[in-house]
């Protein structure tokens, strides 16, 4: 029987993880779940949080954002957050609203693809490191 992608079947361990995404009002590293986790009667080892992050992004539950530290950070698809990113120091700022969503993107594009979720996101350098860049 094929799954129905609107109600994904997840495990405990993964319900765990995407509670404490959708209780924090930001991002969060696979460590800094891993912490949070230690610290309540959920604790899980650092390999299961990573293991279960990924299944989470694979069925579209999940976001996933990489910093140019090679730092991943992880939020509820829903929360459609997007950033300015230093490809220099790292720092990243929200941008506000969604360009995205101005788009006439169909949900399902054909019989081969349903669209889960989008990420935008743009690199430069912040004001710091393009004043050190000049001097």
């Amino acid at each position: 029987m094929p799954m129905d992608r609107s109600t994904p079947e997840i495990s405990e361990r993964q319900k765990q993880l995407l509670q404490e995404l959708k209780k924090c009002n930001d991002e969060l590293s696979g460590q800094e779940l891993h912490r949070q986790l230690h610290q309540s009667e959920n604790a899980m080892g650092l390999a299961t949080v990573y293991r279960n992050l990924q299944v989470l992004v694979k069925q579209g539950l999940v976001r996933s954002r990489h910093l140019p530290t090679g730092e991943v950070l992880y939020t509820p698809v829903e929360r459609d957050i997007h950033h300015l990113t230093c490809v220099n120091c790292g720092e990243t700022t929200r941008l506000e609203g969604c360009p995205v969503n101005t788009m006439n993107v169909p949900k399902k594009t054909s019989e081969k693809f349903e669209l889960l979720f989008h990420t935008l996101e743009f690199f430069g350098l912040c004001q710091n490191c393009l004043q050190k860049k000049e001097s």
